[in-house]
């Protein structure tokens, strides 16, 4: 039995929150968001598949923030290093001025980082997930850990929400919605599937992607063009699809691929096991 709890461990506030089925609709929040730093979505653009593989990117982003929270450090310290090596090969090109960089940066990998974070804790918050300030500040903090895994210094990343606010605010006059960004966007609101999972697709994908989009910040929608519901409808629907998708019995959520908050009950015992209730205690 190897008990190594990882990096975060069932005392954290992260270990709790990643938990939550909510997190799909925070991790689409992100990529919307993280496809307006346009470095940054060139980077992905240059060196991916992304138009043919995207839900291949989309699961392995899912794997790795499953690996870093609920894994071993050994494990969690083993993806890094892979995602660090792939970052160190691969570099971009700005087409308005032929300046060759690295999707490395540590410019890049702060907003990849501060858009992910914003993303889980103000998706989840906001449909339910219950959070006191100073909790959400943890949060934000804890994840230092996850900023230095992908290649960042830990003191560059916020340490808590109001260090978070003021990086946006910082980085807001940089952003903006190019070709690749509105690629992006086209891919979420219709990824390409099999004729006959068009319908599920319609149905609830739409659905998904939609309020992703409407709980991003207003900014993001001036860029991307186009509008969305009232806050307060937003808000109503975040909340309801919290409830509808907490409805559903984890162990049966867990038992999706790649398991790794069953195998971290395994390791570690029942006790381990993520809820909201535990956040705090």
């Amino acid at each position: 039995m190897d008990a190594d709890p990882g990096f975060f461990g069932p005392s954290s506030v992260t270990w709790q929150m990643h938990g939550d089925p909510m997190m799909w609709v925070a991790g689409i929040r992100a990529l919307y968001l993280q496809a307006l730093h346009p470095p940054t979505v060139r980077g992905v653009m240059q060196n991916s598949d992304f138009r043919r593989d995207a839900w291949g990117r989309l699961m392995r982003t899912a794997n790795f923030v499953g690996t870093t929270t609920y894994g071993t450090t050994q494990a969690a310290e083993r993806a890094a290093t892979r995602v660090r090596k792939i970052h160190a090969m691969l570099g971009a090109t700005d087409p308005d001025t032929g300046r060759r960089y690295g999707v490395g940066e540590p410019e890049l990998l702060l907003w990849v980082h501060c858009a992910e974070i914003d993303s889980y804790l103000h998706v989840l918050r906001r449909s339910g997930f219950r959070l006191t300030d100073a909790q959400a500040d943890r949060y934000v903090h804890e994840n230092r850990v996850a900023a230095g895994l992908v290649g960042l210094d830990p003191r560059e990343a916020p340490a808590d929400r109001g260090e978070l606010a003021a990086y946006f605010e910082k980085v807001r006059p940089e952003l903006a919605a190019g070709p690749e960004a509105h690629e992006v966007d086209d891919f979420l609101r219709r990824p390409p599937v099999h004729p006959v999972l068009r319908p599920a697709r319609a149905l609830l994908w739409r659905r998904v992607a939609d309020l992703a989009y409407a709980s991003l910040p207003p900014y993001a929608h001036e860029l991307y063009g186009r509008p969305a519901p009232r806050p307060t409808t937003v808000t109503r629907r975040l909340r309801l699809t919290g409830i509808l998708l907490r409805c559903i019995p984890a162990r049966l959520r867990w038992q999706l691929p790649p398991k790794h908050i069953l195998r971290a009950m395994a390791r570690l015992g029942p006790g381990a096991r993520p809820a909201p209730y535990k956040v705090g205690r």
